[in-house]
């Protein structure tokens, strides 16, 4: 077992799932930003006030790029380590916690039961969510990076992959790439 998966064992809350396979992407789904506001609402009215933001994040966010069905959202929140403070209320809602990370901003993720959601959650004044949404505005703004980024996904997805998460980080040297210009 490699070193990232004995990673991905251990930030795993239940049992980590297998993909053996190509990942499926889509072409951009105007419904997704529906899709969004629809979950955003529903978490809003879960926490009743503690939620401090609510982004959408990922290719779902960013009109004209294809993208798995999978409609990805930051929530902020004061503490992501204290758990009591959200997870129930999210939980109640149809949330499931599928990873905890401690060591990377203290994220932890949750999926939506009803639609395919996987919410990001973090502290407020995280860098990472910064960096999240400079990536997806500079894709919204940015066409030839976006189709870079389109291209690297398309060649990627068509691969054999273990885990969903192996073909996420094989997209790393494309994003790298990509910030390097949104930093200059």
């Amino acid at each position: 077992m490699s070193k990232r998966d004995e990673y991905l064992e251990k930030v795993t809350v239940g049992k980590l799932e297998q993909l053996n396979g190509g990942v499926t992407l889509e072409e951009y789904d105007p419904n997704w930003p529906h899709m969004f506001e629809r979950e955003a609402e529903k978490i809003r009215n879960a926490l009743n006030g503690r939620s401090l933001n609510i982004h959408h994040v990922g290719s779902t966010a960013v009109q004209g790029l294809c993208a798995k069905p999978i409609i990805d959202i930051v929530l902020v929140v004061a503490d992501s380590s204290d758990e009591s403070s959200y997870v129930p209320a999210l939980e109640a809602v149809g949330y499931t916690l599928r990873i905890r990370e401690p060591d990377w901003f203290e994220h932890r993720m949750l999926k939506g039961l009803d639609a395919d959601i996987n919410l990001h959650v973090f502290s407020e004044n995280t860098s990472e969510i910064e960096k999240m949404l400079m990536f997806r505005d500079w894709l919204r703004s940015h066409e030839n990076d976006k189709q870079i980024y389109a291209q690297a996904k398309r060649e990627l997805a068509r691969q054999t992959w273990q885990h969903v998460q192996h073909y996420a980080d094989a997209k790393t040297t494309v994003i790298h790439e990509i910030m390097k210009r949104i930093l200059i």
